[in-house]
């Protein structure tokens, strides 16, 4: 077994599985819904798969899931999820090839950088379920990097309440600079 400084990082070409089902309404045509990941997955952009009715599921496309040990703890969050999780993101398609109007960008299985995906608004972030095979993989790579720090609560420092601050923000006690005087409280000087 290697140690924790050789392996900081992993990759893995995973496949996305994206479902066409007809739209609901009379403004979208068809709903896009990623369903499913393959690891190990070749190359394939948008190659349909399976045929069931209305209903068609296309390999997507491919991309490398990278593993960060900066990361094991969002990993540890999709792994003990009630149904652990990666997360497959969808970007607006720009060169408008894609069938769909999206392209997949990325494969997480960090739930805290999908999050971070989901707060920009731009693309579409859908969990789906982890094969057991690359669970073993993203547990294997956890358990090598993860430390479990035990909590430790902060305490104050203890306050003197009966200490005396010699006028410090005191309005009654003129001094030439005291940065918690209100600028109203000081007094302008005379001229002569």
């Amino acid at each position: 077994m290697s140690s924790r400084t050789d392996s900081w990082k992993r990759e893995l070409p995973v496949g996305a599985v994206v479902r066409r089902t007809p739209g609901v309404t009379r403004w979208a045509r068809h709903i896009w819904t990623p369903v499913a990941v393959v690891p190990g997955a070749p190359e394939a952009f948008w190659k349909e798969m399976v045929r069931e009715g209305d209903a068609v599921d296309y390999h997507a496309g491919t991309v490398t899931m990278e593993l960060f040990r900066a990361d094991v703890e969002g990993y540890l969050v999709s792994l003990n999820m009630a149904v652990p999780s990666v997360w497959i993101v969808l970007d607006k398609d720009t060169t408008g090839q894609s069938p769909s109007g999206w392209v997949v960008s990325s494969i997480t299985a960090s739930a805290h950088e999908a999050l971070d995906t989901l707060d920009s608004g731009e693309s579409l972030v859908e969990p789906v379920p982890i094969p057991e095979s690359l669970a073993a993989w993203i547990k294997e790579f956890v358990d090598l990097h993860f430390i479990n720090e035990p909590f430790k609560k902060r305490r104050r420092d203890r306050v003197d309440i009966d200490a005396i601050e010699d006028g410090k923000g005191d309005p009654r006690i003129r001094q030439e600079s005291d940065v918690y005087r209100a600028p109203t409280n000081i007094k302008n000087p005379k001229l002569q």
